[in-house]
């Protein structure tokens, strides 16, 4: 059965469980320090170890992040929450239980708004969505092993983190929508300060569940998709994942509920486990942590954290501003670049904001990846907001030239000096004076006789194509003689003026 007719025939449901490490400065249950990249087995003590007789104390920090992500996706935060132990075999954690939350997470029934487009997906086709939030628990990491020959190596570093899992209703249909909602999110935790959502690291990851039934027949047997560390795997895996149980119930074979991975040098999943059964991970209440009832000062503390989200700031930029979809959205990817913009584009006049954002996402974001800046830290380059906002305003006046307010650009933030001042001192200053303008197209006139002669003739014949060609040819030898410093619009009325009068 070809695709088309699969798409008609058949219906994918998909949903997600991300897992994010809060930016605590120590574990959720204990004091060790939560940081990735230290020696193995250094950010340790007996809590996170699970020694005998250790009591866990609940992280407040953590538990505000994570109440912080819920509000932002509009999620209800329970008057009462508590944890659970989660019980089945851990190689990675020594007590072999993990602390986490099943009846009463504290975030729950919640939704956002998806919208965008993927880049590598469906011809870049604009998607639209609401997706449903089951629920949002915090619970802690587990360590990390390393596998090795035929030895396993386990680093507790990370064992005890804090980790927030965002678990989605089955809304999603495909691998661009799943990829879509990952990045969106990423923004979200960035945007509130609360993850760096480096997937590389393990710091945002995310599981998938993927079904495929009849159409209108509602969910099929479902398989899991574990440990997928980039959004562009969770699309490429998913949409395998689809085309692989489409062909399978095409052929009247039965799709296996069962765990697997991605291969990503084949492109391709492949069985992890067998999972024909829910499994019973005995959840008990934890004895050792009291309920936890957010009160009014908790509560207010997290809503006093809460910023404007990436998508609704992407829609009143481009709104405010006149930007184009693609402009609004580079410049909302992260919140200090989006904060960088909305003070230059303050500061400048109105007419100067399009090269405010034609140079912040063309020559600025170059000469930041070229110095190996990331965008998150453009709060801290040389050009500030103010000093963009002013060369901006001297270009749209006239008082320098579009290649000169460039090269100023760099020389800003190789300098670390306010612009104009470099504009004055390296003598770049567009050139206005009627008379100075006059003395380099006097000289023009002299070397360019010819093409003075070929405009004369072309004016002559109602040739205006040809005319118009000639007249831009020697407007831009002024203004090579010049430096680029000549006003256009004055070199042009006198090339025009020169050629009519010969």
């Amino acid at each position: 059965m070809n695709d088309v007719a699969a798409a008609g025939v058949y219906q994918s449901f998909i949903g997600l469980e991300v897992h994010i490490h809060l930016l605590t400065k120590t574990k959720v249950f204990c004091g060790c320090r939560s940081a990735f990249g230290d020696e193995p087995n250094t950010n340790v003590c007996p809590v996170c170890l699970g020694y005998p007789g250790v009591l866990p104390s609940l992280n407040l920090e953590a538990m505000r992040m994570g109440c912080m992500v819920a509000k932002a996706l509009n999620c209800r935060i329970p008057e009462k929450t508590w944890f659970e132990r989660k019980q089945y075999f851990y190689p990675d954690m020594t007590k072999n239980y993990q602390i986490s939350q099943f009846a009463s997470p504290l975030g729950q029934e919640g939704c956002v708004d998806m919208e965008g487009r993927v880049s590598g997906g469906a011809g870049g086709e604009l998607i639209k969505r609401k997706v449903r939030i089951r629920e949002c628990h915090l619970e802690e990491d587990a360590g990390k092993m390393i596998h090795t020959g035929t030895v396993s190596l386990l680093d507790y570093n990370r064992a005890g983190v804090s980790l927030l899992e965002i678990v989605t209703e089955p809304d999603m249909e495909n691998g661009e929508e799943a990829e879509l909602f990952i990045q969106q999110l990423r923004r979200i935790v960035r945007y509130l300060g609360v993850c760096d959502g480096n997937m590389e690291e393990g710091s945002l990851r995310a599981d998938a569940n993927v079904s495929v039934n009849s159409r209108g027949k509602g969910l099929g047997r479902k398989v899991e998709i574990k440990n997928l560390n980039s959004s562009r795997f969770v699309r490429l895996a998913l949409n395998h994942e689809i085309t692989r149980q489409t062909g399978l119930l095409a052929e009247g074979k039965t799709v296996v509920q069962e765990t697997r991975l991605w291969n990503e040098n084949r492109d391709q999943t492949e069985p992890m486990r067998t999972k024909e059964n829910a499994q019973d991970y005995r959840y008990f209440p934890e004895p050792d942590l009291p309920v936890f009832s957010p009160g009014g000062a908790f509560l207010k503390s997290v809503e006093d954290a809460l910023v404007e989200l990436p998508l609704h700031r992407t829609r009143r930029l481009a709104a405010e501003y006149a930007l184009e979809e693609e402009q609004a959205d580079m410049i909302c990817e992260e919140k200090a670049c989006a904060d960088y913009f909305e003070a230059a584009a303050g500061a400048a006049p109105r007419s100067a904001v399009p090269r405010v954002v034609n140079w912040l996402l063309q020559d600025v974001r170059r000469i930041m990846g070229r110095d190996g800046i990331a965008l998150g830290d453009i709060g801290t380059i040389r050009l500030t907001p103010a000093r963009l906002a002013s060369l901006a305003a001297a270009a749209e006046k006239g008082g320098v030239s579009g290649k000169n307010a460039r090269e100023t650009l760099e020389a800003v933030m190789l300098e670390d000096r306010d612009p104009l001042d470099i504009i004055r001192e390296k003598g770049w200053e567009r050139i206005s004076d009627p008379g100075e303008i006059a003395r380099a197209v006097g000289a023009v006139r002299a070397a360019e006789e010819a093409a003075f002669g070929e405009a004369k003739a072309a004016g002559a014949e109602g040739n205006a194509k040809r005319l118009r060609t000639l007249t831009a040819y020697l407007v831009g030898k002024v203004l090579a003689a010049t430096g680029g410093r000549a006003d256009p619009k004055i070199a042009g009325e006198q090339i025009a003026a020169a050629i009519e009068n010969m």
